[in-house]
């Protein structure tokens, strides 16, 4: 074997880590805790030196940005332990961004060596993590869980918590969409992809995230206005069809929703929802063999886009100061959930701002915010996360972390624009994966959860290698 072919294999080894590793990560309890994730970031570490040694050096200039900024942040948290009031949780804080630092440059070395793999892998992972989720309470004679008690029934194995899981899903159905949408794709991906939307969306409506299904419907919308060919008009629109019928049953099953009845009651349901859901991954399947007229739709004027955004800024600016705690705020297993906006988040925000007021150049501190919060919570909620990564930085990290944080953004957003350039039809899944997952970690701990976070960095270090100049020819040189 020449030396150019083993370090190909090399290469197409490291990048099939890289894939595996935030679904392996996902039965860990996402990576959340210390052990999975220490050893997340060994890995990570192995696989960057494994990726400098035979793999090219990023030649696209968004890169370094976007690595660099997350190397700064993982040293701006680590030296935050030394004003923060929990110095220990600082450090685990700051372990973790040093974990996604070494992931996103492991990701652009690597996955250059098989860009095409990186849709269809981790839609199979976000399938495969869904999938164990979903067969306790389909075939719940057969596959056993134990469920955590604050969940209260929604779907949140094995990552265990429901809103990530959700987020994950939304991810799995957004990705299976484009596969489906993607004329360049094999017949038999398309056809797999749109079967594999419809458990996914089952997913998204069982964990009763109503930001996963927010942030769904929000890079869905991305993703059409990305790729505006009918065939992805028509797989998006098949997908939110079939996904929400099948949750529409779900949530009428009370042994499927919630866990509810006894042993038999629970078995009868889950057969029940397995069948639709064969019969409805079977049309599916069916609708995406068929030939899909070709063609594009006319995208909307950048003026109506820049009013829709307004909107919805002001819309979320009205909530966050407008809403409030309700005592009555529908929790756990409920579709009374889906049409509420009370949310104890509204009192996470206000304490974080406060905190932004109080320390605004450096903050308070990595991990201060469960520290403040439970000094001034006027609510009995052991929250620890602020909920939203660019307030929580912002109170606990300051300017400085706003600041490290924006530029990593900002790298992104280069990349996803160089790579629009470059190559725009492999650009626009990532890109609206990567815009699902921003606006989800706005209003969730997603950053506290590697299994989920990785999943973006490994898109954003897609679009990295999306935007070098060799990109037009589908592989690395």
């Amino acid at each position: 074997m020449s030396a150019r072919r083993a370090r190909r294999s090399l290469c197409l080894a490291g990048a099939a880590a890289v894939l595996a590793g935030p679904t392996a990560l996902a039965f860990w309890s996402g990576g959340y805790f210390d052990e999975p994730r220490l050893w997340a970031g060994l890995a990570a570490c192995a696989l960057v030196g494994l990726g400098a040694l035979v793999a090219p050096l990023p030649r696209a200039a968004w890169t370094w940005p976007a690595v660099g900024a997350l190397a700064a942040l993982a040293g701006w948290v680590w030296l935050s332990a030394s004003w923060a009031p929990l110095p220990g949780q600082a450090i685990a804080d700051a372990q973790r961004v040093a974990l996604y630092a070494a992931g996103l440059l492991a990701a652009v070395l690597l996955l250059g060596a098989a860009p095409r793999a990186v849709e269809p892998s981790l839609a199979l992972g976000a399938a495969v993590v869904t999938g164990y989720a979903l067969a306790a309470r389909l075939l719940p004679g057969l596959v056993d869980q134990t469920p955590s008690r604050t969940a209260l029934g929604r779907l949140e194995q094995p990552l265990t918590y429901w809103n990530a899981s959700g987020a994950l899903a939304a991810l799995g159905v957004l990705l299976c969409a484009r596969l489906a949408g993607d004329e360049s794709r094999p017949h038999g991906v398309r056809i797999t992809a749109a079967a594999g939307a419809v458990p996914l969306g089952l997913a998204v409506t069982l964990s009763f995230s109503r930001g996963a299904l927010a942030a769904l419907g929000a890079g869905l919308g991305v993703l059409c206005l990305l790729a505006p060919e009918r065939a992805q008009l028509w797989a998006v629109g098949r997908a939110v069809v079939c996904g929400a019928l099948a949750g529409a049953v779900g949530i009428e099953l009370d042994g499927v929703r919630a866990l509810a009845g006894s042993d038999g009651h629970r078995e009868t349901q889950g057969l029940v929802m397995l069948g639709l859901l064969a019969v409805l991954m079977g049309g599916a399947a069916l609708h995406a063999a068929r030939v899909v007229p070709a063609g594009r739709f006319r995208r909307p004027s950048l003026g109506v886009l820049a009013g829709a955004s307004v909107v919805l800024l002001v819309a979320m600016a009205l909530a966050v100061t407008g809403r409030g705690v309700s005592s009555a705020t529908p929790a756990g297993a409920t579709p009374a959930r889906l049409a509420s906006a009370e949310s104890n988040r509204y009192a996470y925000w206000r304490v974080a701002l406060d905190m932004f007021a109080q320390h605004p150049l450096r903050g308070a501190g990595s991990g201060a915010f469960r520290v403040h919060w439970r000094r001034e919570r006027k609510i009995a909620d052991p929250a620890r996360d602020a909920h939203s990564l660019y307030l929580e930085t912002a109170a606990e990290l300051g300017l400085v972390g706003l600041a490290l944080l924006g530029l990593f953004a900002a790298g992104l957003a280069g990349a996803a624009r160089a790579a629009w350039r470059t190559a725009p039809a492999a650009a626009a899944g990532p890109a609206a994966g990567l815009v699902l997952w921003a606006l989800h970690t706005g209003i969730d701990w997603d950053w506290e959860m590697p299994a989920l976070t990785l999943v973006a960095l490994v898109l954003a270090g897609l679009l990295c290698t999306l935007s070098a100049p060799w990109a037009r020819s589908g592989s690395a040189p």
